[in-house]
């Protein structure tokens, strides 16, 4: 979602006369646009911008903004340890950004922007004229913002609001107008895409009608969506995965935790064993589909035997890959009150026992494409020596392919035989 709030902003400025510059250094106006989800990211942000300060220094006209989550969560702190931005703004300022950059010319002073939009209904207005840059093969849409989940770990319902869907028509419009520009595939975007339509609609529609109804619009080829919560993830959009030739088999479901205990600590309100029953009705409607997920160790008051029933559900589930951290704790959430009892010397021991069980799965299924023959929607040029594209599969595994050189663009589909693989990514020559 923040790449997405990025090109969003990228757009808004390209048409107050700003463009994109590769080289810091020759930068009229940086942005960083953070995130406050991990303890990890605000201190990369921290880094970040001491590497700015210098730049600053030699040229005070430079405007430095902040924007994203972190403004959000610490607002004048920001401004306080890095007194030498020019302002501070929240997620929900995106569409306000050429104000922002506006008010700096007219106003020596810093300032900071954040609070929620009052708005009932969440809208992305259309910009015409000329774009900043085509979309690419892959495009990005915002359907819903905001979450009213509440897990106790988690900041972003204090940084993004409560949720938040754009009309159906609004989105339709959106995405041919992206088809129009070249986009072959669409990837939905939410915090949490299956509760769609559950608020701020004046014409409510389920995710899965959604989802129907984007697969009727001409010249989609694919479309994807991310993040679920098991809790949304209905029937109908399993029916969905069977129905829709354009929604690929690859599903991203977040299951945190393998202990109940733990889940219910972290307030997922499912259980273990309603998240595998999901799965399993989903693996048999689409035998072939990808499952990825989200996975927190060291939780407070986590016991080796519970982290043990995370590596069961994890074998289980035969994840083709995981985002998987150790727990932090983040100012401002529920789990911040709790004690921290999990030394750091276990979370990261846990950690890489983990990682090592889905690096096994992860090379137990790229082992199977070997010598297969897999569908890649190229998107660009490989940056991998020796290789001309790179893409993705249907599944979601990467692809870097040999071969086609002059004879295929981005946004082509192509078969591809596999010939070695390497993580969760796969090697070969197009045929």
């Amino acid at each position: 979602m923040n790449v997405a709030d990025t090109d969003r902003m990228e757009l808004i400025l390209f048409h107050s006369g700003y463009q994109r510059t590769q080289e810091k250094e020759d930068a009229d106006l940086i942005l960083v646009n953070t995130c406050s989800i991990r303890e990890k990211a605000e201190q990369k942000t921290f880094s970040l911008f001491g590497g700015l300060k210098p730049l600053k220094a030699a040229n005070p006209d430079l405007i430095l903004g902040l924007t994203g989550c972190m403004g959000q969560q610490d607002g004048e702190k920001l401004l306080k340890r890095m007194p030498y931005l020019d302002f501070v703004l929240g997620p929900d300022q995106v569409e306000g950004i050429g104000k922002a950059v506006n008010r700096v010319h007219e106003s020596e002073k810093p300032f900071v922007w954040t609070g929620f939009d009052s708005e009932k209904v969440y809208t992305i207005p259309e910009i015409s004229g000329d774009l900043p840059q085509k979309p690419g093969a892959s495009a990005f849409v915002n359907i819903i913002k905001g979450c009213d989940k509440f897990c106790t770990f988690c900041i972003v319902p204090f940084t993004r609001g409560r949720e938040k869907s754009r009309e159906p028509e609004e989105l339709y419009q959106e995405i041919r107008h992206l088809i129009k520009q070249g986009a072959k595939e669409i990837i939905l975007l939410g915090q949490n895409v299956n509760s769609y339509g559950k608020r701020g609609l004046n014409n409510p529609i389920p995710f899965h009608k959604l989802l129907y109804g984007i697969a009727e619009i001409p010249g989609l080829e694919r479309l994807r969506f991310t993040t679920s919560h098991p809790n949304d993830f209905t029937r109908e959009t399993i029916r969905a995965y069977r129905d829709l030739d354009v929604l690929m088999n690859h599903l991203h479901l977040p299951i945190q935790s393998g202990n109940n205990e733990i889940l219910k600590s972290m307030r997922r309100d499912h259980t273990v064993e309603e998240y595998l029953e999901l799965i399993d009705e989903l693996k048999s409607e689409v035998p072939d589909v990808s499952l990825t997920t989200d996975i927190i160790v060291g939780f407070p008051g986590e016991t080796d035997a519970q982290f043990q029933d995370t590596l069961k559900v994890m074998e289980r589930v035969g994840y083709s890959s995981s985002f998987m951290f150790s727990y932090s704790p983040r100012p401002g959430t529920p789990a911040n009150e709790f004690e921290d009892s999990v030394p750091e010397d276990v979370k990261k021991q846990r950690l890489q026992e983990l990682i090592q069980l889905q690096n096994r799965l992860t090379e137990e299924q790229s082992n199977l494409y070997k010598g297969k023959t897999i569908e890649m929607l190229i998107e660009g040029n490989s940056g991998k020596p020796g290789y001309s594209f790179k893409g993705r599969n249907p599944q979601y595994w990467r692809v870097n392919a040999t071969g086609g050189e002059g004879l295929y663009k981005p946004g082509d589909r192509v078969q591809v035989c596999i010939e070695q693989t390497s993580g969760h990514g796969l090697c070969g020559a197009i045929q």
